[in-house]
């Protein structure tokens, strides 16, 4: 009897400690895209042979595990494609599978991109996914579509594909479409998907950051990052509220919120580096027929084909010189930044609500990360940084990491540490505070990482190109 009744309990401890929502991680970057989870604790080290649960084979995307109770979800996307994956969290084992169709997938870069890019979304009964492709779908826990919001495929600069994901905002989903044109904040109804409203951002042609709900004097709103601004709007109606400009030109990275502050960090091409050449430079160096327009055929190097298409902006199939003035004008006015943001106020509030800001050390797609009373920055070299949240007093800058190259990942952190994952597959363990990083544990997975991991109980979920890992005691 003993030996049958041990192993139930065991069982039924397990699965309680599974369906305590305080233990999910319910979309891109866990609660609120904060990157942090107050309750897990997962183990000091780990790897490929050391405190493996188990491991389970998926096909490569860079979209992250949303997890609630004993359920995993994924988007996938193989074989032309796209699915919503449902996976055990005790086992991995998968336990439905539901295909997305789409008359056209969006264009997306062939080595850096995915059309199933986006982390789902659920607030305990439902699971939101979304495609660039052909919009939002709604499943149940069982895998029962509920509803879907058809949405043209995605036009992004430079067609590296969609980034953004979505959230769950009470009764409300919302996503941050920005794309070369028609960009939009929309909120769809969560019960039917019915649009509830759609807010134009038309000075935001292309962005990557998903939104973070904030509460501020009793008044919830949306936070959305985009090219040049980081925005606030009214979660119940979609109107602007405030803004702070002197963003990057293009935005790839989430703000998060801490010490009653907003915070952004983010880099990409901009004035700071070098200047954007004419366009009359341009044409005499590249337009070999001399119609006053560049076309894909007038390169030598198919290389060249990614570099041409991340240029025509407008899609016409050439370039011209619509297209290079909007790329030069954002240059123009993009700028590198981390930046701390009070809250509150209308309008443009950029010179006025910013409490401090630092220019170096900038990330490309990681987003910061708050965490006990510190901004962390992970920027492509393996290069941290940790700033005081309140003041801006850096603790230590761009120190090297031994995992160098690029970062996708975004870092989290739980039970003082911080996780840091890089594109070609080595995680580094490094203790949150002190003056300089602390490493603890590194481990390598010999294969690309670009989604951000999970941490959800005593347990981290890592998905590499291959798989999905699940690690813990």
């Amino acid at each position: 009897m003993r030996n049958v009744l041990f192993p139930a309990l065991a069982a039924l401890l397990v699965s309680l400690s599974l369906g305590r929502s305080a233990e999910s991680w319910p979309g891109f970057r866990g609660p609120n895209a904060a990157g942090v989870s107050q309750t897990a604790r997962p183990p000091f080290k780990f790897g490929p042979g050391e405190t493996v649960l188990w491991k389970s084979e998926l096909p490569g995307s860079p979209s992250s595990p949303c997890i609630w109770g004993d359920r995993i979800f994924l988007t996938t996307f193989a074989a032309g494609k796209l699915e919503v994956r449902c996976l055990d969290r005790r086992d991995g084992k998968q336990l439905w599978s539901r295909a997305v169709p789409t008359k056209k997938l969006e264009e997306f870069h062939q080595t850096e991109g995915s059309p199933a890019a986006s982390t789902p979304a659920t607030e305990g009964s439902r699971v939101i996914s979304y495609f660039g492709s052909c919009g939002l779908v709604c499943h149940d826990f069982a895998g029962k579509e509920l509803w879907r919001h058809d949405l043209p495929p995605a036009l992004t600069a430079g067609n590296f594909g969609s980034g953004t994901s979505p959230i769950i905002a009470g009764e409300l989903v919302l996503l941050n479409r920005d794309q070369t044109t028609g960009s939009s904040l929309l909120a769809v109804r969560l019960k039917d998907g019915q649009k509830a409203w759609e807010t134009t951002r038309a000075d935001a042609p292309t962005s990557y950051s998903t939104p973070v709900l904030h509460r501020h004097d009793g008044a919830e709103e949306v936070l959305v990052a985009g090219s040049l601004a980081l925005k606030g709007y009214d979660p119940k109606t979609g109107l602007e509220r405030w803004a702070v400009r002197g963003l990057p030109s293009y935005t790839c990275t989430t703000p998060v919120l801490g010490d009653g502050l907003i915070f952004f960090a983010g880099w990409s091409p901009g004035k700071a580096d070098s200047p954007w050449p004419s366009w009359e430079s341009t044409l005499s160096k590249l337009d070999k027929n001399s119609d006053g327009v560049i076309t894909l055929d007038e390169f030598t190097e198919k290389s060249d084909a990614a570099w041409f298409k991340s240029q025509d902006l407008n899609g016409n199939g050439q370039l011209d010189r619509e297209d290079w003035d909007t790329i030069g004008g954002l240059m123009k006015r993009g700028n590198n930044v981390l930046l701390a943001v009070k809250p509150g106020g209308h309008g443009d509030v950029s010179t006025t609500h910013v409490a401090w800001k630092f220019e170096r050390g900038l990330p490309y797609v990681p987003s910061p990360l708050f965490y006990q009373g510190r901004i962390y920055l992970v920027k492509d070299g393996g290069m941290l940084s940790s700033f005081d949240a309140k003041t801006g007093q850096p603790f230590y800058t761009q120190e090297r990491l031994k995992a160098q190259g690029s970062y996708y990942a975004s870092p989290v952190a739980a039970d003082g540490r911080i996780f840091l994952a890089s594109l070609d597959g080595k995680m580094t363990v490094v203790k949150a505070g002190g003056v300089a990083p602390e490493i603890l544990h590194s481990a390598d997975f010999k294969e690309r990482i670009t989604a951000t991991p999970a941490l959800v109980g005593s347990h981290i979920f890592i998905r590499t190109a291959t798989a999905l890992h699940a690690f813990g005691p």
